[in-house]
């Protein structure tokens, strides 16, 4: 994580489903660019792979193929381990059969300073949430048909 806890950014977690387990690493790309970006730091990064009958496979960086991830494994060294392994038995709950999943766990770097001005002020973050972004084109699109109505 940051080096100094003083300026530990707001840490997140996800758990992003591949019905079918298509999964074919097109996100890697995408996320390296936002680490090399200085904006996160992956902490915890793994797939989660059942099978039909629900059988859990679990695959670190390490044991996955250079074309799933591509230069996300640089970035295994300094993976922190985050989750334990019965964060990683409940989240398998939430995936479908048939299913892969990749399992993100990021410090947001950009976020870091204002969260130390916030502890130094005297102040500590009581709530916080995300809205998933289905919903936020869902009422993108309820207002547009409301305007045209």
């Amino acid at each position: 994580m940051t080096e100094n806890i003083d300026e530990l950014g707001p840490v997140d977690w996800i758990v992003v489903e591949f019905p079918g387990s298509k999964f074919n690493g097109e996100i890697a790309p995408v996320l390296q660019d936002l680490v090399e970006r200085g904006l996160i730091k992956v902490l915890d990064l793994m797939m989660l792979r059942k099978d039909d009958a629900g059988e859990l496979e679990i695959f670190e960086l390490s044991d996955l193929e250079d074309g799933e991830l591509g230069e996300l494994r640089t970035e295994e060294a300094e993976l922190a381990m985050i989750l334990s392994e019965q964060d990683v038995l409940d989240i398998a709950e939430t995936i479908e059969p048939g299913s892969t999943a990749a399992v993100l766990v990021w410090e947001n770097l950009w976020a870091a300073p204002f969260g130390a001005a916030v502890r130094h002020a005297g102040g500590q973050l009581v709530a916080s949430g995300r809205i998933p972004i289905q919903a936020v084109i869902a009422a993108i699109e309820a207002d547009l048909e409301d305007e045209g109505a």
